[in-house]
């Protein structure tokens, strides 16, 4: 029997100034949830230009304005949203936090950031999230009326072993937020999103915002969504754009049986 479930991906400009930002994600969520969508994914640091210096700035608690407005618009459009990440301040520490809410408008998981994006690549780009971020602590999974679902970010996707957990305890959809650069991007952004979907034998959606012209950070954009068997089924460009998929979750068992790698696992033989 189908569980199917429409999809939406938002890959939106994200331009210095919150209000703004935020009235784009609005606009985006209800053209989502006019095309059938009963998920809504926002990208990485959707409210907040990707740039050290504004992470501060921008910087918000837990509920606060986003989260408020994001919950507020879960509950108008009756869809399951996925809110991207923005800079979460706690105290003296901040966060960059993704955040889920029902189609109530409950908040019923929140991620933080658990590998920060500190690389210094000659020629190509540098920059150290830990300046002004710290880390989170948590593996993030948590239930649908669909199924159950993991969350990282970014850089997170870079970790198999994370991916790998989610399953176990397990996701059957594993969605990433990012903004992969335009020195990362090209070569490793798909490669990464098929290669933990082939991996975990799962759905994986993965949400990056446009390559803002004039922008503060070079997107590299290409929102996609991957099947358990590694196709992409959906893909942005560059630009602004609403991707759409209609995913049926039976094809993550249909694969596991075809080709039963989780089963085949031998823990006891794997040193790290």
């Amino acid at each position: 029997m189908a569980r199917i479930l429409n999809v939406g991906i938002c890959q939106m400009e994200v331009v210095d100034n919150k209000e703004l930002n935020l009235a784009t994600a609005a606009r985006m969520i209800r053209e989502a949830a006019a095309e059938g969508c009963q998920l809504a994914v926002l990208p990485e640091m959707f409210n907040c230009p990707y740039a050290r210096h504004y992470f501060p700035v921008y910087a918000e608690p837990i509920p606060g304005l986003t989260s408020m407005r994001m919950s507020e618009l879960a509950r108008e459009t009756g869809i399951y949203l996925i809110a991207g990440s923005i800079p979460e301040r706690d105290g003296e520490q901040i966060f960059n936090t993704s955040m889920v809410f029902s189609p109530e408008g409950k908040m019923i998981a929140r991620h933080r950031k658990l590998h920060l994006f500190d690389v210094d690549i000659p020629g190509g780009i540098t920059f150290f999230e830990s300046d002004t971020l710290s880390p989170g602590k948590d593996v993030t999974v948590f239930n649908t009326a669909h199924g159950r679902m993991g969350l990282a970010i970014c850089y997170d996707l870079r970790f198999p072993e994370l991916a790998r957990t989610m399953t176990l305890q397990g996701a059957e959809v594993i969605i990433y937020p990012g903004a992969f650069n335009q020195v990362t991007g090209p070569l490793h952004w798909e490669i990464l999103l098929r290669a933990r979907a082939v991996d975990n034998q799962v759905f994986v959606l993965a949400a990056s915002p446009a390559n803002t012209p004039g922008g503060v950070y070079p997107a590299y954009g290409h929102s996609m969504i991957v099947d358990p068997w590694g196709k992409v089924i959906a893909e942005a460009g560059r630009r602004e754009e609403l991707i759409t998929a209609r995913i049926d979750l039976e094809a993550v068992d249909q694969v596991r049986k075809e080709i039963p790698v989780l089963k085949h696992r031998r823990p006891e033989i794997y040193t790290c």
